[in-house]
C-alpha cells in the first residue's frame, strides 16, 4: 500500500485528498505558491513545501521541480487533484520515468482521450455512439465555414485540446461563424497552447450526463452510475446531481457499459468520466445520448457519486494505484437515495458572474445531517486573481431529490460569507424554481432562468428611518470606493446641488438566515433597531441576508457629470488587459467591443456603450489592471 503521498495541487480538492489520506494513515505532502503561504491546506497536511511563485506557471505547473521534491522528501506517489497537471500526459510519463506513482491513468490513456478528435475516433471504434459533427486537419477558416454549413446550424465550436469551457463556442447562424471561431481559437491557444477545433451538430435541449468510471492494473473496469451536470454557465458545470432525474434502468445500463467500453478501449487506470451528450428532448432513450469527451481524473463534483454509492472515491485511487483489484464488482455496487452539489464561487452573478477577489471576513456554512462541505478556505483567508474563483461544494444527500434540494436550499440560506462577492443566492435561486424542482431542464436552463429572474427582481425591505439615519451619519464622508450592489435601496435627498445615495440593505424583521459582519465578529438577527450600533461605517461591515452578502457604503458624489456616462471604460474586475481592439483617434460606435481582460481564466469584453472618439488610452496590452482602473476613454 502507498504510505506517502504528494500532493500536486491546491484549495478544496487538496484538502479533500489529505482527509481519505488521513484516515487511510498515508503521510501527505503539499506543495503551496507564494500566495498560498497560509492556505488551508497546507495547514492540514503533514509537511508543505514552496514551489514557487504565485502564477501557475511559476508554481503549481512545475512539473519537473514538483517531481524532484517529491524524490526528495520521499513521497511514493504524486495525487494530482483536477486541473493543474491531472490531465497532461508528459506529466504522467515523468513521473514514471522517475519511479514515482501517478494516481491516475497512463499516459497513453490520458494522450488517447485528451485530444477531442482523437478521442471520438477512438470511440467510434469501441462502439460508443458520436455526435456528428466534423474531425480533421485542415483549419482553414473557409473549410471550417464550410464544414459548418453542411452539418447544419446551430453547431458547437470545440478545442481539441479543451476542457472547463475553454475555446467552446455554440453558433446559431452563419454570419456569426468567423467571429466564434476566431475567438475560439485564440482562447484555446492562450489555455492549451493548441488552437485546433472540431465541430459537432449541437443539440436542441441537450443534457449533460457522464458517467463515472473506474479501472485497476488488471483490466477490470466498472461504473458507478451517472451525475446529471446540465445546469451549466458559460460551459462550467454549476449545479450536479446523482442519480439523474428520469433516468431509467435500461437507459442506465446502456450508458454505463458504454463507458465501460471507452475505458478499456485505452486501458484505463484510475477514476475517470465518460461524458454524454443526451437529447431531451422527449426523455431518455437508449438511442438518444452521444460520447462527447472523457476527463482522465477525479472529477469537481464526485462528491455527489460517493453519496449515492457509499464509496470514497478517493480511497479506491489510492488502492487502486497500489496495485489492489477494484474495491466492489459491478453487482455490488447500488444507488442509495439522491444527492445534489452546488458550486460556490467567487463572482457577481447579477453582473455576468464577474470573479470577485479579496479578503473572507466570515466563512459559515451550517452543519445537519445529509449535509457535507468541501472547501479550501476558511476566514481570513484571501481570494487571489490567479486561481480559480471555485471557493467551496456544498452536498446535500436524502432519501428523494425534492427533499435534497429543499435541504440544499435550506442549507444556502443559512451559510454565512462576507468580504467577497458570491453565487449563494443564485444557487438558491435556482434549487427553488419550479421547472428545476419538477426536472424540466437542459443544458440551456440556466441562462433562461437568469433573465427570467432579472424581469422579476424585487427590491429588499427597508428600513428607511434606519437609511436616513445613516445617510446623515456620512453625509460629510466621501468616497471614491463604487462598489456594484443587487437588491439594495437608494435614497437621496438634495443638498446643495449635490445628490446623497446611501445604498444599504435591512430587512426589518428578524429570522433565520439574516447575519451582520462587522470587526467584532458575526451577529444574528439583524433588525433596524440593532442596525445602526453595529454597523461603523467601514468597508469590512457586511449584511448577509439569506446567503446574499451586502456590503454597507455611504457614499456622496455629483450628479452633474450624467452625460458623461459610459465615456470611462473601466476594468470591471482585477486582470490582464489581454487584447486591445482601438487606437487614440479611431470613431467607435455603441456596442463595439473595445478591448479584453483576460482574469480567472477567463476572457471579458469590454464593451462601448457610447458612440464616440478614442481620446485616451491609460494602459498597454499585458499590463496588469485593478478593478475600476481606467482602460480608455470615449468623448
Amino acid at each position: 500500500m502507498i504510505n506517502s503521498i504528494l500532493i500536486a495541487n491546491r484549495g478544496e480538492i487538496a484538502c479533500r485528498v489529505i482527509k481519505t489520506a488521513n484516515k487511510m494513515g498515508v503521510r501527505t505532502i503539499a506543495i503551496y505558491s507564494e500566495a498560498d503561504v497560509n492556505a488551508l491546506h497546507v495547514k492540514m497536511a503533514d509537511e508543505a513545501h514552496l514551489i514557487g511563485a504565485a502564477p501557475v506557471n511559476e508554481s503549481y505547473l512545475k512539473a519537473d521541480e514538483i517531481i524532484a521534491l517529491a524524490l526528495k522528501v520521499g513521497a511514493q506517489a504524486i495525487h494530482p487533484g483536477y486541473g493543474f497537471l491531472s490531465e497532461n500526459a508528459e506529466f504522467s510519463q515523468k513521473c514514471a520515468d522517475a519511479g514515482v506513482k501517478f494516481i491516475g491513468p497512463s499516459a497513453h490513456a490520458i494522450k488517447s482521450m485528451g485530444l477531442k478528435d482523437a478521442a471520438k475516433l477512438l470511440m467510434q471504434d469501441a462502439n460508443v455512439p458520436i455526435v456528428p459533427g466534423y474531425i480533421g486537419d485542415n483549419q482553414a477558416e473557409a473549410h471550417l465555414a464550410a464544414q459548418a454549413e453542411k452539418i447544419g446550424y446551430p453547431v458547437m465550436i470545440k478545442a481539441v485540446a479543451g476542457g472547463g469551457g475553454k475555446g467552446m463556442r455554440r453558433v446559431d447562424k452563419k454570419t456569426n461563424f468567423l467571429d466564434a471561431l476566431n475567438a475560439a481559437k485564440r482562447e484555446a491557444k492562450a489555455a492549451f497552447g493548441n488552437d485546433i477545433v472540431l465541430i459537432e451538430k449541437f443539440i436542441l435541449s441537450p443534457r449533460h450526463i457522464e458517467i463515472q468510471v473506474f479501472g485497476d492494473q488488471h483490466g477490470e473496469a466498472v461504473y458507478l452510475f451517472e451525475r446529471d451536470c446540465s445546469l451549466q454557465r458559460r460551459h462550467q458545470k454549476v449545479v450536479e446531481e446523482a442519480p439523474a432525474p428520469g433516468m431509467t434502468l435500461e437507459v442506465r445500463k446502456a450508458m454505463g457499459e458504454a463507458a465501460v467500453r471507452a475505458a478499456k478501449a485505452v486501458n484505463y487506470e484510475g477514476a475517470g468520466t465518460v461524458e454524454f451528450i443526451v437529447d431531451g428532448s422527449a426523455g431518455l432513450k437508449i438511442d438518444g445520448f452521444w460520447f462527447m469527451e472523457m476527463n482522465t481524473r477525479l472529477q469537481v463534483e464526485h462528491p455527489v457519486t460517493e453519496a449515492i454509492t457509499g464509496q470514497d472515491l478517493v480511497e479506491w485511487q489510492i488502492k487502486v494505484a497500489s496495485g489492489e483489484a477494484l474495491p466492489k464488482t459491478q453487482d455490488e455496487l447500488s444507488i442509495n437515495g439522491h444527492a445534489v452539489e452546488v458550486r460556490v464561487y467567487a463572482e457577481d452573478a447579477e453582473h455576468d458572474f464577474l470573479p470577485s477577489i479579496g479578503k473572507v471576513f466570515a466563512f459559515n456554512v451550517p452543519q445537519s445531517s445529509g449535509i457535507r462541505v468541501d472547501t479550501g478556505i476558511e476566514a481570513g483567508d484571501e481570494i487571489s486573481p490567479y486561481y480559480d474563483p471555485m471557493i467551496a461544494k456544498i452536498i446535500s444527500h436524502a432519501p428523494s431529490r425534492k427533499q435534497a434540494l429543499a435541504n440544499l436550499a435550506k442549507t444556502l440560506r443559512a451559510t454565512v460569507i462576507a468580504g467577497v462577492k458570491i453565487n449563494i443566492s443564485f444557487l438558491r435561486d435556482l434549487l427553488e424554481d419550479p421547472e428545476f424542482i419538477a426536472e424540466d431542464f437542459d443544458t440551456g436552463f440556466i441562462e433562461r432562468f437568469f433573465e427570467k429572474s432579472k424581469e422579476a427582481e424585487n427590491m429588499a425591505p427597508i428600513s428607511a428611518m434606519a437609511a436616513v439615519m445613516l445617510i446623515e451619519k456620512n453625509l460629510s464622508t466621501s468616497s471614491n470606493q463604487a462598489w456594484d450592489r443587487s437588491d439594495v435601496f437608494d435614497m437621496a435627498q438634495g443638498t446643495n446641488g449635490r445628490t446623497s445615495i446611501m445604498d444599504v440593505m435591512i430587512n426589518n424583521q428578524s429570522h433565520q438566515g439574516q447575519y451582520i459582519i462587522d470587526a467584532t465578529g458575526v451577529h444574528p438577527a439583524v433588525t433596524s433597531e440593532n442596525i445602526l450600533t453595529l454597523i461603523n461605517g467601514k468597508p469590512h461591515d457586511y449584511i448577509v441576508d439569506q446567503g446574499k452578502s451586502y456590503q454597507i457604503d455611504a457614499r456622496i458624489y455629483d450628479d452633474s457629470g450624467q452625460s458623461e456616462a459610459g465615456g470611462q471604460v473601466t476594468s470591471p474586475m482585477p486582470g490582464c488587459l489581454f487584447k486591445l481592439n482601438v487606437a487614440l483617434g479611431d470613431e467607435v460606435a455603441e456596442g463595439d467591443v473595445l478591448a479584453i481582460v483576460e482574469a480567472m481564466k477567463m476572457e471579458h469584453n469590454l464593451v462601448a456603450e457610447i458612440s464616440g472618439i478614442i481620446t485616451n488610452l491609460s494602459v498597454s496590452v499585458g499590463e496588469q489592471v485593478v478593478e475600476g482602473q481606467l482602460i480608455l476613454s470615449i468623448e
